[in-house]
């Protein structure tokens, strides 16, 4: 696999620094969880719906195929051990607030004193410096600060609305991943490592291209309800069938208009969506509007099979899941016990990933990760004996 040889020590939790960790560890990466010794652990073990054995599904999908040493970082002992794992690891992931891991000496400049290979990824709600960076926040307040929530606005009451996905953290964790490939491809040819500060809020404002056009352009305020992605065009908009459930149209090209209004008998209609998306759609809109509940969703289905037009019907999540085009994609799949795993998304020709459906216990691995530092066994059992690991 891609990443077999790399040791990742990873002090983050909740979903940006375990998911992108978690890619790392399904094609290959030795993944080291260090969890605090609060007791607790990583947060998400207790968050949300369980499966039969007690495990959290969050956590599951986070975790699988990674160790976890419980380790307090506030002891000197403790620094000691992780001091001795940074001497041979490849990459570093926290996401404190800026400022703790200085204060538990595990802070860039101290591990590149041991181990100046280092790659090391910080993420925070807003980077390291400047007047939010110590702004408490997770992933809707910054949705909130980054004008995303108010992108969200229901078309008809003109109202913020709860994001249905955790943006900012995707963001995060996908650039995170990106940034520390790229330092670890230039640490070939330097023999350096590098430091990377994520900050949420600039990786949430980085994914907006394709709706910021009237800040920058005219300066003012996005008008969502009129906006191409959001309800502005009519061919990219959901609509109620008969039976009250919904159709999506999700291609806005003239073609696929042209292919739809002349299936439906209304080639007249078409110039209506050559037009910018806002109100001079609206005779366009209220045609579909109008016409989608004539029938239902089944009948829609059976009539846009033979249309090439972009459309879905409004699947839940377990409808997408239970989709058997979804397990022959990978992206679904279950361990030796039963249960399902979301698939690893990156997949080489070559060296396809192997995701290990192993989860690690609150500090499973903390005796044999001592042993692999170089801790002898009665150093093992005093740091035992004092809950240190």
């Amino acid at each position: 696999m891609k990443l077999e040889g790399l040791r990742v020590l990873d002090l983050s939790a909740f979903l940006p620094g375990p998911h992108f960790t978690m890619m790392m560890a399904d094609h290959g990466a030795d993944v080291i969880m260090i969890e605090p010794a609060n007791g607790v652990g990583e947060p998400t073990r207790e968050i949300g719906s369980k499966t039969e054995d007690g495990v959290s599904v969050w956590f599951r999908n986070v975790a699988r195929g990674k160790r976890s040493l419980k380790l307090n970082l506030k002891d000197e002992a403790g620094r000691k051990l992780f001091y001795k794992l940074a001497e041979t690891a490849d990459v570093v992931v926290e996401a404190f607030r800026p400022g703790v891991v200085k204060r538990l000496g595990v802070d860039y400049e101290t591990l590149r004193s041991i181990n100046p290979r280092l790659v090391y990824c910080s993420i925070s709600a807003f980077g390291q410096e400047g007047e939010y960076a110590q702004k408490p926040a997770h992933d809707l307040t910054i949705q909130a600060m980054a004008g995303l929530v108010d992108l969200n606005r229901g078309l008809s009451d003109g109202e913020p609305a709860m994001p249905n996905m955790p943006v900012a953290d995707i963001t995060a964790s996908l650039m995170a991943f990106s940034a520390v490939m790229m330092a670890l491809y230039r640490r070939c040819e330097t023999g350096r490592g590098d430091f990377i500060d994520i900050g949420m809020y600039d990786t949430a404002l980085a994914w907006t291209p394709n709706v910021t056009g009237p800040v920058f352009a005219d300066d003012d305020h996005p008008p969502v309800k009129d906006m191409r992605s959001f309800g502005g065009a009519a061919m990219y908009n959901i609509y109620r069938t008969a039976d009250d459930r919904f159709i999506v149209l999700g291609g806005s090209e003239v073609k696929f208009a042209s292919n739809l209004l002349e299936a439906l008998g209304r080639p007249d209609l078409i110039e209506y969506a050559k037009l910018e998306p806002g109100p001079g759609q609206a005779p366009l809109r209220d045609f579909f509007t109008e016409t989608f509940r004539t029938r239902s969703e089944a009948e829609w289905e059976t009539f846009l099979t033979n249309v090439d037009c972009c459309w879905s019907t409004v699947r839940s999540l377990k409808d997408a899941f239970d989709d058997p085009f979804t397990k022959d994609q990978g992206m679904v799949f279950s361990d030796e016990e039963g249960n399902r795993h979301i698939g690893p998304p990156i997949r080489f020709r070559e060296e396809p990933p192997k995701p290990s459906t192993g989860i690690p216990s609150f500090g499973g691995d903390s005796e044999a990760i001592a042993r692999e530092a170089g801790f002898g066994e009665d150093e093992i059992a005093d740091l035992r004996a004092r809950g240190i690991i």
